[in-house]
């Protein structure tokens, strides 16, 4: 017998499925608009919580941008070279974890595209003398021109580091103040040596500057990377500093930088895994903002499932009749659905069309915000509106309201014909 394809057969119940879809969908919008003002006040709700929503989410991802691309990454750069073990115990043996002056993996490191600067940094502490006063200090060698961690500081008095002026030191504002110095004073640096020995050397205030913690203030300095080997009788750096163009790129060039084989003597770490800070902070918040969204959302499902009841109860004689000419109860329930589908998304689009404009004319004003707890000035906050923040705000609204249709339409479609008929009766 000849076989017959089952393509025009699947082909046509495609194009039949299509039709009452498009059909359905023209009724559902229909539907909304006939009750006009309870679709209104359903599409507000949605709005409201949306905009509610984008610019809490906005204001804290703002806060993560704020804290990754102001303080963590100017201080941390986007990815260090050390020697192995070197976070763990190079704060209790600084001088065995010195990484060479000159190396070929500089060169690798420095070739990447991606790679904005490579730059070492040698850290020290010691005594800082004025006079008759004398205080300890926690200290950086850096390179004065090529150290992302300058973008961080404030300068409140004279300037920042220069390779013209290599005696010239930035100190800490509360260490400034707690040692009585100002601008152009004379000071005396003490530090160990590699040796075991003592040396000192001497300089001036060129700067005073502030970051936005006022505890690291107090013991801050900042000297020139020679001037710190010199100090410490010692070559080298204790870290590479690699600052690149995106933060976005840090996990695709920590992989690269790991793959190379000049590189393989040496511990590779992004940002990420030195922010103890940051992480712990965005986790915090992270689960704050889902407790909001949840509470958004719950408000949405009770605010649409009311309205989707009312459309019920009002339109009881007429799911009687469509379903005594044959409409099936399935697509009774799936008319109901696309009716709340329909409902979140243009509340939902609504809600996000609203939400950046305020979210635009709130960031162009800022929010001025106190210091925090153990930070030393306050600082001006914005809302940033992110396509992941755009998409969720979308999602929720559409599953909010999905979800809040689920009853209303099982219940539409469980009616019985000869009770729906003779409902206003």
């Amino acid at each position: 017998m000849p076989t017959h394809s089952t393509e025009p057969n699947a082909a046509r119940q495609w194009m039949v499925a299509s039709n009452i879809l498009a059909v359905d969908f023209r009724l559902a919008l229909r539907n909304i608009l006939r009750q006009r003002r309870r679709s209104l006040i359903a599409v507000a709700a949605i709005g409201f919580g949306i905009i509610a929503m984008m610019l809490a989410a906005g204001y804290i991802e703002w806060i993560f941008w704020a804290n990754r691309e102001g303080v963590t990454v100017t201080q941390l750069g986007h990815v260090q070279v050390t020697r192995p073990g070197y976070h763990e115990g190079g704060k209790a043996d600084p001088f065995t974890f010195l990484l060479p002056d000159q190396s070929p993996a500089l060169e690798v490191i420095r070739d990447k595209p991606e790679v904005k600067s490579v730059v070492p940094r040698l850290s020290f502490n010691g005594l800082i003398s004025h006079g008759e006063s004398t205080l300890s200090f926690v200290g950086e060698g850096i390179h004065p021109e090529l150290d992302p961690s300058a973008e961080q500081l404030i300068v409140t008095q004279g300037a920042l580091l220069s390779s013209q002026d290599p005696k010239g030191f930035v100190l800490g504002s509360g260490l400034a103040a707690n040692l009585g110095v100002k601008t152009g004073d004379t000071i005396v640096l003490m530090s160990n040596t590699e040796s075991g020995g003592i040396n000192a050397i001497e300089g001036h205030v060129r700067g005073v500057a502030s970051t936005a913690m006022k505890a690291y203030d107090d013991s801050m300095l900042r000297v020139g990377i020679d001037v710190a080997r010199e100090l410490l009788r010692v070559p080298g750096a204790h870290v590479w500093i690699t600052t690149l163009h995106s933060t976005d790129l840090t996990d695709k060039v920590t992989q690269q930088i790991k793959a190379e084989k000049d590189l393989a003597p040496y511990e590779v770490v992004p940002w990420s895994e030195l922010a103890d800070f940051y992480n712990k902070t965005v986790e915090l918040l992270s689960r704050q903002i889902a407790v909001i969204n949840l509470i958004i959302g719950a408000i949405i499902i009770l605010s649409i499932s009311n309205t989707m009841t009312m459309n019920v109860l009002e339109r009881t004689v007429e799911i009687g009749t469509a379903m005594a000419l044959g409409v099936r109860r399935r697509r009774i329930l799936g008319l109901f659905l696309l009716e709340g589908i329909l409902l979140g998304a243009i509340g939902g689009l609504v809600g996000v069309a609203l939400g950046y404009t305020a979210a635009s004319i709130i960031s162009y004003f800022g929010i001025p915000m106190p210091p925090a707890p153990g930070m030393s000035r306050g600082f001006t906050a914005a809302i940033r509106i992110t396509p992941v923040i755009v998409r969720d705000a979308l999602l929720l609204a559409v599953t909010t309201t999905l979800l809040a249709s689920l009853y209303p339409s099982w219940r539409a479609s469980r009616l019985v014909i000869v009770d729906a008929l003779r409902h206003n009766k």
